[in-house]
């Protein structure tokens, strides 16, 4: 079967273009993990905020995208219960389930799972969906993660969405316009060699 085949059939992900087997979705789950892990280490403290800023959102939001549902949902709870356990590879190198900003982790594990069953629609294939996705990606971040914030912290919804939210904005909208770049570019690549 060439790959220009495989583009077109409903369902696939980036992630199913390679050679199936239970060895590729191992490495996959882990990689993904890894490369959340990683991107969170990108960390920038800002005074005031209740979060720093880092790259562990746009990590989570491509592997959900680009591994799918099943494969994204595993690879951001073996991130999340690894980190829990005290591996170190949340923002700015912590651990643990007990911090304010846990929430967002959690956020980015239901997000992670809705974005690659939006890729499996073909959320990722142009620009426009593409950036609908990180949207909803998002804003399941924000939905979960600032209600933990204001229940571990006793902030009150404003004060938690100036803090943990509206500062964090054009980040995101920059981090969505690097995924439109190249999710839909990566869909081209693989037509191409097909």
């Amino acid at each position: 079967m060439s790959t220009a085949s495989v583009t077109l059939r409903p369902g696939t992900v980036l992630a199913d273009l390679l050679p199936a087997s239970r060895v590729r979705d191992i490495a996959l789950v882990v990689g993904g993990a890894a490369l959340t892990g990683l991107a969170a280490q990108l960390s920038v403290h800002v005074d005031g905020l209740a979060a720093p800023i880092t790259g562990q959102t746009f990590a989570a939001l491509l592997v959900g995208t680009a591994l799918g549902a099943g494969r994204g949902f595993l690879s951001l709870a073996l991130y999340t219960l690894v980190g829990m356990a005290g591996v170190p590879w949340f923002a700015g190198g912590t651990s643990g389930a007990g911090g304010a900003t846990f929430g967002y982790v959690l956020g980015m594990l239901l997000a992670s799972t809705l974005v690659g069953a939006l890729a499996r629609r073909g959320a990722d294939r142009s620009i426009l969906r593409t950036a609908g996705a990180m949207v909803l990606g998002s804003a399941v971040v924000y939905a979960v993660g600032v209600p933990y914030l204001m229940a571990a912290t006793g902030m009150p919804l404003g004060l938690a969405v100036a803090k943990g939210l509206t500062p964090f904005l054009i980040g995101d909208a920059l981090k969505a316009a690097l995924a439109m770049g190249l999710l839909p570019a990566a869909w081209k690549l693989v037509g191409r060699r097909g």
